[in-house]
């Protein structure tokens, strides 16, 4: 494979430290999911959700026009929810929403069903981790 893109990031602490990409562009105090001091900051889930929901939205960006296809607007949100499988390891469940403007409900399952293929955090959690699409097609009006 050929790599476009590298980047690392260091986590100390577990979910009550800190997370940094090593470039120091960016860091994050981090809190449990059960978060109860009072301590702000985000958690390991949220952050999944924020990048899978940015690489899908481009995922379909990339996509669209090798498709034919010309959406107006296009918006992802990622729900991230974590839980304990009965052998007791944690596993992810996401709920992944596309809202789609100026095209077909069909045009628009096309669009996310190829970009769920091409999407690489998709290829990282394909037969893994349970994964729902959801489509909300929004047609534009002219006032």
């Amino acid at each position: 494979m050929k790599i476009f893109y590298q980047t690392s990031a260091t986590a100390t602490g577990g979910r009550d430290g800190r997370t940094q990409i090593d470039d120091g562009s960016i860091g994050f105090d981090l809190v449990g999911f059960h978060n109860q001091s009072g301590k702000v900051g985000t958690n390991p889930e949220q952050l999944f959700a924020m990048g899978y929901a940015a690489c899908f939205d481009s995922a379909m960006n990339h996509v669209a026009p090798t498709l034919g296809l010309k959406p107006t607007k296009s918006s992802t949100t990622v729900g991230v929810g974590i839980g304990q499988k009965a052998d007791g390891a944690f596993a992810l469940d996401l709920d992944i929403t596309i809202t789609v403007e100026g095209l077909t409900e069909e045009e628009a399952i096309t669009l996310i069903t190829r970009a769920h293929e091409v999407c690489p955090y998709s290829n990282a959690t394909r037969g893994n981790v349970d994964v729902r699409l959801h489509v909300n097609v929004v047609q534009a009006f002219d006032l």
